[in-house]
């Protein structure tokens, strides 16, 4: 899975905020702030062969002090939130 083309992730502040670019900007009128966490989980998303799942929980493991269980809790949560708008592909 993976971001689709067309959306970027702008620093603002302490957040993140994930919005359309481009021809994307007329049909997509909502934006998506992001905490570090859910940046870094977008960074794996955005590359161009994307990610899996189980690739984001072992890279979060690894790089923030969290237990299994929250980190794959939080993915799904965020998996979700991204695929419910519009701006995640399988």
């Amino acid at each position: 899975m993976k971001i689709k083309g067309g959306f970027i992730l702008s620093k603002v502040g302490e957040d993140f905020v994930a919005m359309p670019a481009g021809e994307l900007s007329g049909e997509f009128t909502n934006l998506i702030i992001l905490n570090s966490t859910g940046a870094f989980l977008w960074e794996r998303l955005a590359t161009e062969n994307g990610t899996d799942e189980e690739s984001l929980l072992q890279a979060l493991l690894a790089e923030y002090e969290i237990d299994e269980q929250t980190a794959q809790t939080d993915i799904s949560n965020f998996l979700k939130k991204l695929g419910s708008a519009g701006i995640l592909d399988n």
